[in-house]
């Protein structure tokens, strides 16, 4: 039986781990997580999130980026979003807002290789 969500996986391209790190490590907050000795030799870089689930940056070639499918991260407030969707677009990552679901303040926004994240908090 299911019991939870472990983690989810990005695609990236060959030698993106510089740029992962910059976007996901020091701009979205992660915290990187060490791969396992026999997974490095294929790149990518994997985070934790605040809960312990897990956000895997994988190479894959060829690549394209997801434009639909997307992890959805939530953020502790709509204020914390607003900050970071100001600090996103000042580092060239315009975010794209989106009012239609109740009960949450949430935006698009692409990661480096042009994969689509969705950032929100709930509104209470």
């Amino acid at each position: 039986m299911i019991v939870g969500l472990d983690h989810v996986q990005i695609a990236a391209p060959a030698a993106c781990e510089q740029a992962a790190r910059a976007f996901y490590g020091e701009l979205l907050g992660l915290v990187e997580l060490p791969k396992p000795p026999a997974l490095r030799a294929r790149g990518g870089v994997w985070f934790e999130l605040p809960d312990g689930r897990q956000l895997h940056v994988g190479v894959e070639a060829p690549f394209a980026p997801a434009r639909k499918a997307h992890p959805a991260l939530a953020l502790q407030s709509p204020a914390a979003l607003e900050q970071l969707a100001g600090e996103l677009a000042r580092r060239g990552h315009a975010p794209r807002w989106d009012e239609e679901l109740p009960g949450a303040r949430r935006c698009y926004v692409e990661d480096p290789f042009g994969n689509r994240l969705e950032l929100l908090a709930h509104v209470r």
